[in-house]
């Protein structure tokens, strides 16, 4: 039997966290999406073709501090330095300071950079290619920290009062999630008590990257209802020097050995009520609507990992000869290669384009830059895999150990350990699935939501079969036919190599998909959450169709440009024959798998069934709690905060 709840922990059922998540989604569609019409069964190819261009003076006030930050990684960052001794060396963030990188998506009103999205995310791959851990800890200040929910939901005395800091001197960090809430928010502990003109924080923040450093933190705390409080999850600016604000551990980690990620409490902490952002219980709706844009940088570093993934295997495989030639032309190892090729043309694509239509706000980006986390973050450490593989004992071997005795320093075991949090990060993998089907279901619920909501009357139920029968009258008959079974279709992409038929496949599929979820929707109704197997697989066929048609798009431009345009016909050719490969597969698996299997199987593992299979080794963790105490108090600990001055 377990524990009963503390009374800081505040006790909720799978239905009201399912309420409070719902809450904070944006419910409104006020522009088109890509992506969302894709999982609708409609390929809008003329919502991304032709390919959108930045503005001739953002591409080239980009350009220019590209050209400075390049040098600066080449002649500033020492990455066997940071991993060595597990630190960035303060001169490198003084530095960076100095650059204006910390305000490289603040406007330039002030005291920014005011770069584009594009450039932004160019920047995020420069950097994290010198060292990953510099790169997380510009992107952490500046996609999810205290400047970009500034942008979008602060006041103009907050901006005028925050922003210059964070443009040139001050660091920060975003804290939401506690040692026992990760992506449940609705258990969230931490609490912001109102008193007078102030808030009262008390609370424990596990991995709060940047906090050990930050001089500015975003807190998400928990507003009690009240007389004059409407109360919920709300955020706050909170200044890192104030009393009662205790970093009390720098933790560390299997990758990112420089990550400056902590331990902070907070005990008796007043906050100005100035220093809240939006109104009392806005505050995850704050943190999700952040994330829609800012999900793009980890993708972005995703990107230049892929890059220098693809630079070290063609270097290697050429010089590495095996049976009398370079082992790049045995089979085995060349399928390795292409598919790095490949799928880092095809998330360079994805990650460009859904950046510049974030740049231009035309669309609504919000599954785009899931999918471009979810797929980046996936395929990123697939090549980095493939790339250890590729380097054999080498690729297992540190890059210190091989400088040591000779050999060029190649570290490809530490970007395996380096990428390997990306499929964890603002987001893992499993809740990317959950949330982008959320949305690809959303038209669906939107009409006949009701139908299934055991808690609807009946009345509310008819309601909703009437209009659930209008919409499906309409949509369902747009689902059996389509260009993608028209030969001529999308002909402008036939050169001489030809992607007009992947795209009509991507037509075709996509169809496809949506009868296949509304089928699902037929047959489970109310389950059909609990289907995260399913669900996964449905997400993961809309990224790889996605990713095909940015790829394809990519490539037409390029094309137009001048600019290695056949080369980048037969990367996208590659990677669609690769990526349809997959979408067969994932299809296959909708409807046979071990899901219900797999159900039973963990059942009887944590009822103890299976304990017998675990005889025969010993355990080296010890004992502990699995958790830690997170209860509100004063800090027992040595603050281990210290700000870069």
């Amino acid at each position: 039997m377990s524990a009963p709840p503390t009374p800081s922990r505040p006790a909720v059922t799978e239905r009201e966290a399912r309420q409070v998540a719902e809450a904070a989604r944006e419910q409104d569609w006020r522009k088109p999406s890509f992506a969302k019409e894709l999982f609708l069964g409609r390929f809008r190819l003329d919502l991304i073709h032709p390919h959108p261009m930045p503005a001739t003076e953002e591409a080239q006030r980009g350009e220019e501090f590209l050209a400075k930050l390049r040098d600066f990684c080449e002649t500033k960052i020492d990455g066997a330095l940071i991993e060595r001794e597990a630190r960035i060396p303060d001169e490198v963030i003084d530095g960076l300071k100095d650059l204006g990188a910390l305000g490289m998506k603040i406007d330039t009103k002030y005291g920014g950079l005011g770069l584009s999205q594009v450039y932004y995310n160019k920047a995020l791959a420069l950097v994290g290619s010198a060292n990953p851990a510099v790169g997380a800890l510009l992107s952490a200040h500046q996609s999810i920290g205290v400047p970009q929910p500034l942008k979008i939901f602060g006041t103009q005395e907050q901006k005028d009062t925050f922003l210059p800091r964070c443009a040139r001197t001050d660091i920060s960090a975003f804290l939401l999630t506690e040692p026992d809430v990760g992506s449940d928010p609705a258990r969230l502990a931490t609490t912001a008590v109102p008193d007078g003109d102030d808030y009262v924080l008390d609370g424990v923040k596990l991995w709060t990257t940047n906090g050990v450093v930050a001089d500015l933190l975003v807190v998400m705390a928990r507003v009690p209802r009240s007389e004059g409080h409407k109360g919920g999850i709300t955020a706050f600016v909170v200044e890192s020097a104030s009393e009662g604000v205790t970093v009390e551990n720098r933790n560390a980690f299997m990758g990112l050995r420089g990550l400056e990620n902590g331990v902070t409490r907070f005990h008796q902490v007043r906050v100005p009520a100035a220093n809240r952002i939006g109104p009392e219980g806005a505050g995850l709706k704050i943190a999700l609507t952040t994330l829609n844009t800012g999900r793009l940088s980890l993708p972005a570093m995703c990107v230049g990992a892929g890059k220098w993934c693809l630079k070290i295997a063609r270097e290697w495989s050429a010089a590495r000869e095996q049976w009398g030639k370079p082992v790049a032309f045995h089979e085995a190892v060349g399928s390795k290669i292409s598919f790095i090729a490949a799928t880092t043309f095809a998330l360079e694509a994805v990650v460009d384009l859904s950046s510049q239509m974030a740049d231009e706000d035309r669309n609504d980006i919000r599954i785009e830059a899931a999918l471009a986390k979810l797929y980046g973050s996936e395929m990123a450490w697939l090549m980095a895999d493939e790339l250890v593989q590729i380097r054999g004992g080498r690729g297992f071997e540190t890059a210190e150990s091989l400088r040591a005795r000779g050999e060029r320093g190649v570290p490809a075991e530490q970007i395996l350990r380096d990428l390997r949090i990306n499929r964890i990060f603002e987001g893992s993998t499993e809740i990317m699935h959950l949330l982008i089907a959320r949305e690809a279901v959303d038209a669906h619920l939107s009409v006949a939501g009701d139908l299934i909501d055991p808690d609807k009357s009946l009345s509310d139920k008819a309601k909703a079969g009437a209009q659930a029968g209008v919409f499906y009258a309409k949509w369902l008959p747009k689902l059996v036919a389509g260009p993608g079974q028209l030969p001529t279709s999308y002909n402008e992409f036939k050169r001489e190599i030809d992607l007009s038929p992947h795209l009509r496949y991507v037509e075709r599929t996509a169809r496809k998909l949506a009868r296949s979820t509304f089928y699902a929707m037929s047959r489970w109704q109310g389950r059909m959450e609990t289907k995260q197997g399913f669900l996964g697989r449905i997400v993961d066929i809309g990224a790889e169709l996605f990713a095909m048609s940015a790829a394809c798009v990519r490539a037409e431009l390029l094309r137009g440009n001048g600019d290695h345009g056949r080369e980048a016909y037969q990367l996208a050719d590659i990677f669609c024959r690769q990526a349809r490969i997959r979408v067969e597969e994932l299809f296959g698996r909708l409807w046979t798998n071990t899901d219900d299997l797999d159900r039973t199987v963990v059942k009887g593992v944590l009822s103890g069934t299976y304990e017998w299979l675990e005889e025969g080794i010993v355990d080296p963790s010890g004992d502990g709690p699995w958790i830690a105490d997170a209860t509100p108090g004063p800090s027992r600990r040595e603050n281990v905060h210290r700000p870069i001055r």
